[in-house]
């Protein structure tokens, strides 16, 4: 594995919880940096800076920004509590509390737990349907307890997310835990059972969410993508005893085939990934777009159909930003009403 190292100077910092945006000065002119200070200490003007340069080099989307790697001169020890590594053997790895670790005040709890005692969990496949998923629930069902699990299957600091940032400040979830590599979170833990149980148990939800943070690996091919990582989420679910609900990867405005309808990533999830039958929701929009080859998943799971026009009527009324691949409501309009369908019958099994 390669990357590009640089050095430039903070020309301007703007900080947020968990991240500095940063203006920093290079022979070719100002670029815009990201940095962690749980990971490297603040930034401020003046700082002469060590840049990994590589996603700005490869003109990626999500992540295309230069990261701080360290500030030159200045030393940085640890500081906070917890034996549990992420980022493990690499120059940034770390150390958190995690929920399940002995010295964590929950230990007892998750030493205890095996069940989640049927918890309705929806499980998505791209960061983007957190938002509309989040604010669905929120207007069905105000006052209800909704936990983010992110996955490490695309960004690693939550901080990175705008998205999370804004919906804890709506209150429109309760809290957030980052399990595997991903960190950051209101709660770490080692992995997704440890999460979900985390969820039920020490923040008591009434709901939960799991999805990648921002950012999605793809290939062009079947297997070679972090959205796999749904079935393997779903599995996880259904495993301690929760109510697994997909959420469906729909596009009426893709102009990839493979993604046009139903998309090939839900299809192979939930045909050769998930061991077992879970919920599905779908809009009735959807109906009129049906494939011959939706016509097995339909058959291995317990689908239900939702009408979503009323509150795809508002969403964009919302205030949240709410856009997938580039697309907004308006341009994908058949996505959005994926969500809002999976977030009908995730508030119904409460009932």
């Amino acid at each position: 594995m390669e990357c590009s190292i640089r050095k430039g100077i903070v020309q301007s910092v703007s900080s947020f919880p968990g991240l500095q945006e940063l203006t920093v000065e290079l022979p070719e002119g100002n670029a815009v940096a990201i940095n962690y200070p749980d990971l490297t200490g603040p930034c401020q003007p003046g700082d002469e800076v060590m840049l990994n340069t590589t996603a700005e080099e490869l003109c990626l989307g999500t992540g295309g920004f230069h990261y701080v790697l360290a500030i030159c001169g200045r030393e940085r020890s640890l500081s906070k509590l917890g034996h549990i590594i992420k980022l493990r053997y690499t120059p940034l790895q770390g150390r958190v509390l995690s929920v399940e670790e002995e010295g964590s005040p929950y230990h007892h709890l998750l030493a205890a737990a095996d069940s989640l005692d049927g918890l309705p969990v929806a499980v998505g496949s791209l960061h983007s349907m957190l938002a509309p998923l989040s604010w669905a629930v929120w207007k069905l069902r105000p006052g209800t307890r909704l936990v983010y699990l992110m996955s490490d299957g695309a960004a690693l600091p939550i901080a990175f997310s705008r998205t999370v940032r804004r919906l804890k400040e709506m209150g429109l979830i309760t809290a957030a835990i980052t399990f595997g590599h991903a960190f950051g979170g209101d709660f770490e833990a080692v992995n997704v059972y440890s999460a979900l149980l985390a969820a039920k148990l020490v923040v008591k939800a009434d709901l939960a969410v799991i999805a990648m943070g921002p950012g999605v690996v793809g290939t062009g091919t079947r297997w070679g993508t972090t959205a796999i990582e749904q079935g393997i989420f779903l599995n996880a679910v259904r495993h301690i005893d929760g109510v697994p609900v997909a959420i469906p990867r729909l596009s009426d405005g893709d102009q990839r085939q493979r993604h046009f309808g139903l998309s090939h990533h839900t299809r192979t999830v939930l045909t050769r990934v998930v061991d077992g039958s879970v919920v599905l929701s779908l809009p009735r929009c959807y109906e009129r777009h049906l494939q011959a080859e939706d016509e097995l998943v339909l058959k291995r799971h317990q689908v239900f159909w939702e009408e979503t026009d009323e509150l795809f009527s508002g969403l964009g009324r919302s205030g949240l930003p709410l856009s997938t691949m580039g697309r907004g409501v308006e341009e994908d309009p058949l996505f959005f009403h994926g969500v809002l369908a999976a977030a009908r019958t995730l508030v119904a099994q409460l009932n």
